[in-house]
């Protein structure tokens, strides 16, 4: 394996955790109470069924990825 394979399977690793912690985070924000913009109004909060979607697509690319730098 050269340095770029490996690069290119550990930015998978990286880019898939950042994906799954990143809406694991957003969803675990939802059940704060909502935050407020400095006008007063709520901001939106993060559909569920997108992010849990996002947190299974971040999943598998870092699993993915991860495997192909233990088996190379």
């Amino acid at each position: 394996m050269d340095f770029y394979d490996e690069v290119l399977r550990e930015l998978l690793v990286a880019m898939g955790a950042a994906l799954f912690v990143g809406n694991l985070m957003a969803l675990l924000r939802r059940r704060a109470p909502a935050p407020v913009s400095e006008d007063g109004h709520e901001l939106p909060r993060a559909p569920v069924g997108r992010t849990v979607a996002y947190m299974v697509m971040g999943f598998v690319v870092a699993f993915w990825g991860l495997a192909s730098l233990l088996a190379g």
